[in-house]
């Protein structure tokens, strides 16, 4: 697969950057380009997010943290 095309998720970005999946997705939440899905909340269930990062996010958060 073309890596401009490729989406990580959270666990992947976690285990690439040797961070944890929260600070992961403390990082790339707000990145433009972030994919985003939620589920609906419900009475006594609990907030569901699947997030999705494209590499062009992840190489723009890259390099903004090495310099």
């Amino acid at each position: 697969m073309d890596d401009s095309k490729q989406a990580y998720t959270v666990a992947e970005v976690a285990k690439m950057m040797g961070l944890s999946p929260q600070t992961v997705t403390r990082l790339f939440e707000n990145e433009p380009g972030v994919i985003i899905l939620n589920r609906p909340t419900k009475m006594n269930k609990r907030r569901y997010r699947s997030i999705r990062i494209p590499h062009a996010a992840y190489e723009r958060v890259l390099r903004r943290l090495s310099n």
